[in-house]
């Protein structure tokens, strides 16, 4: 398992950027859940944040896409507006141990489609 980061350090409402070894995600606490993803956009596969750790839309209710403003749901990443509507962020799959978000390695290939 690769532990990524302490849960303590994303803000309730808030999103944060990591990098481990040129894997780009980015981590969303929103009513208690966390949620992970590759921070590639499906329709080019850019970067998503707009600014650093800001991957959310000025509301904090959806994850927005800094190149064309696509709109994502933040609980499964699905695109409901913009260029790639219908298809999704790329989940990853993760625990949490003593408040550490981990990963097993296996995940942090960087995806080949977006």
């Amino acid at each position: 398992m690769i532990s990524l980061i302490s849960i303590d350090e994303i803000d309730e409402g808030n999103s944060k950027g990591i990098d481990y070894e040129n894997a780009y995600l980015f981590v969303i606490k929103k009513n208690n859940q966390i949620h992970l993803y590759w921070n590639r956009c499906p329709h080019l596969g850019t970067p998503l944040e707009w600014q650093e750790d800001n991957f959310l839309d000025e509301d904090r209710e959806l994850i927005k896409c800094s190149t064309h403003g696509a709109l994502f749901n933040i609980d499964d990443g699905l695109c409901l507006i913009g260029p790639c509507k219908g298809k999704n962020l790329q989940k990853i799959p993760f625990i949490i141990d003593n408040g550490i978000l981990s990963v097993e390695e296996e995940y942090l290939t960087p995806p080949t489609r977006y």
